[in-house]
């Protein structure tokens, strides 16, 4: 005979916490070691993409009666989905006489040039040959093998993720004057966050790095703002699994589980002089509380909101992208 079902008692993610004036908080330069975050971005640099590169989210492209163009290392990409929902992409420049195939439309999943009709229905023709392209769920993915210089990878290297059925999620997406490196550079120092973002961090600690963890991650502790001394306490770990890719996992605290990946996607070509990179970042969602149903229902009206959070963090972080690239490009990096 079972016992009696015990009920679970519900607790409050929020805290309160007083957050130090901006200029008495501890001063984490000492920690943020130049080398270290070098060292973490060279080994991030010669970790396999297999030539894949991140180029919209999987709700941009779809349903619509126009492609998706994107120009990723200075290729002109175009995407769209045939009429079942394959996803199909291939170069943006017409076969014909070198029309922008992003300004054509879609007819029966077929992609017809605006300037004289020539029709692709995403196999190879008159010179035109699709790229391989791969929807993980949340991103899209294109290979380009003579842009990555790679031995290329049957599928990118997608991080895991919680189970889309209880998982909300949101993409934003950002470009700046800098190159990829810059971006997971940015990413690789975690020590920035309450100096740099007082509005959104409270008492970030970095508990854990490649030097002593020997995983090569970074665990930071620390408080996301909320409203006014309200708080919201957890435990992150980055990693960096690509050369433009770094994931941040909630490990601990409330949405464990969560993911947030920011994937660099360069749209010139290697040594531009003034090089733009996208960041395309991915935040899935995820709670164990009952109420995150509710969530989920709502999250046509959350996405907005998620992407308006990551707009205001990547406002400031690519500041930081764009003025390690200015002074890499003139040889005044300090690092």
């Amino acid at each position: 005979m079972n016992g009696p079902r015990r009920r679970r008692t519900w607790t409050s993610p929020l805290r309160v916490r007083r957050a130090p004036r901006w200029e008495r908080q501890t001063p984490t330069w000492r920690e943020a070691k130049p080398a270290l975050i070098a060292e973490a971005l060279k080994r991030a640099a010669a970790r396999p993409s297999g030539n894949w590169y991140v180029v919209g989210a999987s709700r941009e492209i779809g349903g619509r009666d126009r492609p998706y163009g994107r120009t990723v290392a200075g290729v002109e990409v175009v995407l769209w989905r045939s009429g079942a929902g394959a996803l199909h992409a291939g170069p943006g420049e017409c076969p014909h006489l070198g029309a922008p195939l992003r300004d054509s439309r879609v007819a029966c999943g077929t992609l017809v040039c605006h300037w004289h009709g020539l029709a692709l229905d995403g196999g190879p023709f008159a010179g035109w040959e699709p790229y391989p392209v791969y929807d993980d769920g949340v991103l899209i993915w294109v290979r380009l093998d003579p842009a990555g210089g790679e031995a290329p990878l049957e599928r990118p290297v997608v991080p895991a993720r919680p189970v889309p059925a209880a998982a909300v999620e949101a993409v934003f997406t950002a470009v700046g004057r800098c190159e990829p490196e810059d971006v997971v550079a940015n990413r690789l120092d975690p020590w920035h966050g309450s100096w740099f973002h007082p509005y959104a961090f409270v008492g970030l600690r970095v508990t854990g790095t490649p030097e002593d963890a020997g995983d090569d991650a970074f665990a930071v502790d620390v408080s996301f703002k909320v409203a006014g001394r309200l708080v919201v306490p957890v435990r992150a770990v980055f990693t960096a699994p690509g050369p433009r890719t770094v994931v941040m996992h909630i490990t601990d605290g409330e949405g464990s589980g969560s993911v947030v990946e920011t994937h660099a996607t360069p749209l010139t070509p290697p040594g531009a002089t003034a090089p733009r990179t996208a960041v395309v970042e991915a935040v899935v969602a995820a709670s164990d509380r009952r109420g995150f149903a509710l969530a989920r229902a709502v999250a046509p009206a959350l996405r907005p909101l998620m992407r308006r959070t990551a707009g205001r963090l990547w406002r400031d972080d690519l500041a930081y992208a764009e003025r390690r690239w200015a002074l890499r490009s003139t040889g005044r990096f300090p690092g």
